[in-house]
């Protein structure tokens, strides 16, 4: 029994391995139906108090619901994030192709234009929307024919530049922007909680991009297009804060009501105080006094304060302050519910994202906690100093697109341009705070050339589909091993679950997408290890007819058959890594499916299947061919 020690030990590993890789898809699973129905009821229980309520103002209650279920427990977010992920065909989503505007890029790149300079570059953006020429070397080519040199708008400082080398240079820029653009929409879109999303080039300067799960495209729209707005601005002053929430406060109440945290307040009942202090009741302050701690508001709140910033008379009285009301980036959840912070900011930035050139996030061997390490180029370095030589002890907020992300205490004067921001929770919210940092903002504009969405109906379809497909087939070809090889084919059936196993605990593993083709990669597959199998069964079958012994026809069996079963999926590897080398979105799914499959069976025919062989032998039986 000792030869089989190692195999065994080498099969049961791998089967335990599968199941432990596989438990978080099936953990998700049954986490998403028990947070669909609680959603369901909680959706119920809106409309049955708000009979009115609008369907967008719903959906953004399930949505914020939705997030603070998923963060109540923290094996739910880890079992998502571990769990096979279902392509845009299998869970619905959006297409999108964006396309960079180079045209715009051109225009601030440009040097005192002129109309010549103008009409030579709408000729060119009009051209080339019909085809794929290039807009630098089409605008090249008509500014030549008017009699202008490029150099005449373009200067890089070489004043030896050709208008040759400007135009390379200009089409150097041109494809750095499409790149640049895909990584920032890349990171936008990770950001965003997109399950892994497709985004690539197409052409010289289009990017499309596949988001599962996503359903709302004016959001998705919005991700993908907007400047990505960096600022780095002080807080207002406390009491100067303070004094601008108590007018809000009382405009709202439409009365000079007392201040917040009188005794009349204190004594108030909460029906009272919420009549009184209308603001006050959403905007919940830690510290109500003249130096104000935290303030925190729901997230329901949050929506109704936002729109009472925008109104008119609010806006004016916010405006003359000079501040801005900003909210974190993400909230805090407790037991009562999700809750943001809120910041009274400067509305000036007294820097902008322009001057950050490089961001790290590490840990700090001193005391073990994230930091993020920030570079700020010689003009950032300069007004850095100045700006926190000046406001030592108090804080600055580093907001993108209107959310702030860290508001850090100033603790000395920087200079050399070398900024350190503590104050992350982890290593992954100090991750973030560096991608938010070197993400910037969009080389040139993005706009949107065709739009598509995979409705949920149809994803839902296709995941039925696409899985009966898969069981139909594992069944059919079950069944007819078993019928005509009978215990032979049991051994068969045994190691077909073990390659769709293994298969998907690799995908699992890999962190790879399950589309409708790659679960036609699976199906291939399975044809691919029950040939192996037929091969296997038939030698031994022609080396028992010729009076082998039991022993001598398996060795046989299997070692003749070796050479056959390695050329047919050796050959189909190759042809499955051409497929992933060069195919894109459903090929490539398809494509790694099967390289994993094939790997798979392979194990299972020539270790998994020749296990139980060698077993029955060793004990003087044979498994039964028919």
């Amino acid at each position: 029994m000792k030869e089989f020690t190692f195999r065994t030990i080498l099969i049961i590993g791998a089967f335990a391995l599968g199941i432990y890789l596989l438990y978080p898809t099936f953990a998700d699973v049954e986490n998403t139906k028990d947070i669909n129905k609680k959603l369901a009821q909680i959706s119920e229980n809106i409309k049955v108090k708000d009979p009115s309520i609008s369907e967008s103002d719903l959906q953004k209650k399930i949505t914020s619901a939705r997030d603070s279920l998923m963060k109540a427990d923290p094996s739910i977010l880890k079992n998502r994030e571990k769990r096979i992920k279902l392509g845009l065909d299998l869970q619905g989503g959006m297409y999108l192709v964006m396309e960079i505007n180079t045209t715009k890029m051109l225009e601030k790149l440009a040097k005192n234009p002129d109309d010549v300079f103008a009409k030579c570059l709408q000729e060119a953006d009009s051209e080339t929307k019909v085809s794929e020429e290039n807009v630098v070397s089409v605008l090249a080519r008509k500014l030549k024919a008017n009699g202008k040199r490029m150099s005449l708008y373009f200067d890089f400082g070489d004043i030896k530049a050709s208008d040759s080398d400007i135009e390379d240079k200009l089409k150097q820029l041109e494809k750095d922007a499409v790149t640049r653009a895909v990584e920032i929409i890349s990171k936008r879109v990770n950001q965003y909680g997109v399950s892994e999303p497709n985004i690539q080039t197409q052409g010289s300067r289009r990017i499309v991009l596949e988001l599962p799960g996503v359903s709302n495209m004016e959001e998705a729209r919005s991700l993908v297009q907007k400047g990505a707005v960096l600022e780095f601005k002080l807080f207002v002053k406390p009491q100067v804060a303070f004094a601008l929430m108590q007018r809000i406060d009382q405009t709202l109440a439409g009365t000079d009501s007392v201040k917040a945290g009188s005794d009349s307040s204190k004594n108030a009942t909460a029906e009272q105080f919420a009549k009184q202090h209308p603001f006050f009741k959403m905007a919940m302050i830690e510290d109500q006094s003249q130096k104000i701690a935290d303030t925190y508001v729901s997230a329901e709140n949050r929506d109704k304060l936002e729109r009472i910033f925008e109104r008119p008379d609010i806006k004016k009285m916010i405006d003359d302050a000079g501040a801005q009301f900003v909210f974190d980036s993400k909230p805090v959840v407790n037991k009562d519910g999700s809750f943001y912070k809120m910041y009274v900011l400067n509305a000036k930035p007294e820097l902008t994202g322009d001057v950050v050139v490089n961001a790290t996030a590490h840990i700090d061997q001193t005391d073990n906690k994230p930091v993020v390490n920030m570079e700020m180029n010689d003009d950032g370095t300069a007004e850095w100093a100045r700006i926190t030589g000046q406001n030592v002890g108090q804080r600055c907020a580093v907001v993108l697109d209107g959310v702030v992300y860290t508001a850090p205490y100033i603790q000395e004067r920087i200079s050399g341009g070398q900024s350190r921001i503590s104050g992350s929770a982890n290593m992954e919210e100090a991750k973030l705070l560096e991608i938010v940092l070197k993400a910037g903002a969009l080389p040139a504009p993005v706009v949107p050339i065709e739009e598509r969405i995979v409705g949920p109906s149809l994803g839902q379809d296709s995941v039925n589909e696409g899985l009966n497909s898969g069981i139909y087939g594992f069944i059919l070809v079950s069944l007819f091993m078993i019928i005509y090889y009978k215990n032979g084919g049991v051994v068969a059936f045994a190691g077909l679950f073990f390659t769709i196993l293994i298969s998907l605990a690799v995908l699992a593993a890999f962190h790879g997408v399950l589309t409708l083709p790659g679960i036609a990669g699976v199906v291939l597959s399975m044809g691919m290890a029950v040939d192996a199998n037929v091969l296997i069964y038939e030698r031994i079958r022609e080396e028992l007819e010729t009076g082998k012994t039991l022993r001598a026809a398996v060795d046989s069996g299997f070692s003749m058959s070796f050479s056959a079963i390695l050329d047919s999926n050796i050959t189909t590897l190759i042809t499955g890594v051409i497929l992933y080398q060069f195919g894109t979105g459903p090929v490539q799914g398809f494509a790694l499916t099967l390289m994993i499959g094939i790997a798979a069976s392979l194990f299972s025919a020539l270790v998994f299947s020749r296990l139980i062989f060698d077993y029955f032998v060793s004990k003087g039986q044979m498994i039964k061919l028919g």
